[in-house]
């Protein structure tokens, strides 16, 4: 058989075979049930390693276009063609497991980024994200890190590894937590694939179906979306400038006996408010007092501009009244996917082996790779270089906004985080806003998919600075300006 190969091709060899073999069989010109030439001959032929001639056929073998009949050789498979999906129709109607199941509403964040999308503006601009800028991560660092701990660690860093998690990681992450006043034992921290599956390990350990939690109102969206899916029952508290009205929680509690409170106290999502100093303590002494749990969810707490750091909540825990889960995906980059728990008592040792049921173990690879990272004084380094670039991020969104948008306007000053929570002028919705915003080649989260109802809201909207630089925010924030004016002339 002769393959053209181009030996001063950066392609592999391997992956040169691969190709034209690929193609000769999907082209039909090498039909079903054809042999083809043993390893050892073909090597011989096109003078290559052995090797190489089996990492083709493995590739060909992992998709289906070959397979390997013992002692006889190499043979092609029928090409099948992938079936088209058809669409339902009243004609062919699903079955009925389908039909009965529940019709979850959902906030669909990400629909604000797929307008945006299919705009077809050449440079969209998204305020609508929920995380930092991975753009700044040092990708070509960890990158060798990652390296490092594969030779390193060999096979080890490829296992399952601990179920609690990469010890060395734990302990890392309790002296970071210890430096920021909270004071815990590795053991009591479990390794988790993001916040998310934090906050879904505690509700489905602590709750059941139609149980009722606490929320603050607006709150996280993709929070509200979980525990609706779950089955919850979701009740919400006001949120003003000092975050969660907790003066009010002490009637919601006698009246609705909840099973959990859900808060964000730094640098509340969607609001970008901290819960003030006296409601933690008064929020610790209720919770105690009605036997609720609290999950603490501190996403974005490092990221401070101004002001004093505020106690977390589990600091301020005289016993195992909170749980306290974080991430490092919205400070790092979001494909890390490690999140944690930090949690006293029995329900630890239930939320582990919840998490163990539920995914065995998070990667161990990336375990071992971000604790390498964070050891050697990256991480803080990191932390205080982003916070830096964040700030001005923000200001620069600040005084955009106080340059292109009309009066009418209103928001509060974030000291930190990622976000700010603007109101719009009087007779506009963010919802009529945004699809001519995209137009113009701009996105932001429309304020109702942070409300429990899904309605309230709709004169909010949320920005995220922390995602562009500020040349793209000056940019964005005068298209926004421009979508404003746009809707307020249609409306005359």
């Amino acid at each position: 058989m002769r393959i053209p190969l181009d030996r001063q091709n950066g392609i592999p060899i391997y992956q040169q075979i691969e190709s034209h073999l690929r193609q000769a069989i999907l082209s039909g010109n090498l039909p079903a049930e054809t042999r083809l030439p043993a390893c050892r001959q073909l090597a011989h032929d096109l003078g290559v390693n052995r090797t190489t001639v089996e990492n083709a056929y493995s590739a060909l073998e992992a998709d289906g276009l070959v397979f390997s009949r013992m002692g006889s050789g190499t043979y092609v498979l029928p090409v099948y063609p992938l079936p088209a999906i058809s669409k339902n129709n009243t004609d062919a109607p699903w079955p009925l497991w389908q039909t009965n199941l529940q019709r979850n509403i959902f906030s669909n964040s990400d629909t604000a980024d797929e307008m945006l999308q299919a705009s077809g503006h050449p440079h969209p601009i998204s305020f609508a994200s929920g995380i930092s800028d991975a753009r700044q991560f040092p990708v070509d660092e960890f990158r060798k890190v990652i390296q490092s701990v594969m030779r390193r660690d060999q096979i080890d860093a490829l296992e399952y590894g601990e179920r609690r998690g990469y010890a060395p990681l734990r302990e890392g992450i309790a002296r970071i937590l210890a430096s920021q006043g909270l004071q815990t034992h590795p053991d009591n921290i479990l390794i988790t694939a993001g916040s998310q599956q934090a906050i879904f390990l505690t509700s489905q350990v602590l709750l059941k179906s139609n149980d009722i939690i606490l929320v603050e109102d607006p709150t996280y969206s993709a929070a509200i979306d979980l525990f609706r899916t779950l089955g919850f029952q979701i009740v919400g508290i006001p949120v003003d400038g000092q975050g969660m009205q907790v003066e009010k929680m002490e009637t919601l509690l006698q009246l609705h006996h909840p099973k959990l409170i859900y808060t964000v106290p730094n640098f509340h999502n969607p609001t970008g408010t901290c819960l003030s100093s006296a409601r933690r303590r008064q929020l610790i002494m209720l919770a105690g007092r009605y036997n609720v749990p609290i999950l603490e969810d501190d996403f974005v707490g490092d990221l401070r501009y101004e002001g004093h750091t505020q106690p977390s909540l589990k600091s301020l825990d005289p016993g195992g009244q909170v749980i306290y889960v974080s991430t490092f995906s919205k400070m790092l980059m979001p494909g890390l996917r490690v999140g944690f728990i930090v949690a006293d008592g029995p329900v630890n040792e239930s939320l582990l082996n919840f998490k163990r049921l539920s995914d065995l173990a998070t990667s161990t690879l990336i375990q071992r790779a971000l604790d390498a990272y964070m050891t050697v004084g990256r991480y803080q380094t990191y932390l205080h270089r982003s916070s830096q670039i964040f700030r001005a991020r923000r200001d620069a969104m600040i005084a955009a906004i106080e340059r292109h948008l009309p009066s009418g306007i209103s928001f509060e000053t974030p000291k930190g985080g990622l976000f700010i929570w603007l109101r719009l002028p009087k007779s506009l919705s963010a919802n009529d806003l945004l699809p001519i915003a995209c137009k113009e080649g701009v996105s932001f989260s429309p304020g109702n998919s942070f409300f429990i109802d899904g309605v309230s809201g709709e004169d909010w909207i949320r920005l995220n600075f922390a995602s562009q630089p500020i040349e793209d925010i000056e940019e964005g924030i005068q298209r926004l300006g421009t979508a404003v004016r746009r809707i307020k002339t249609k409306k005359k």
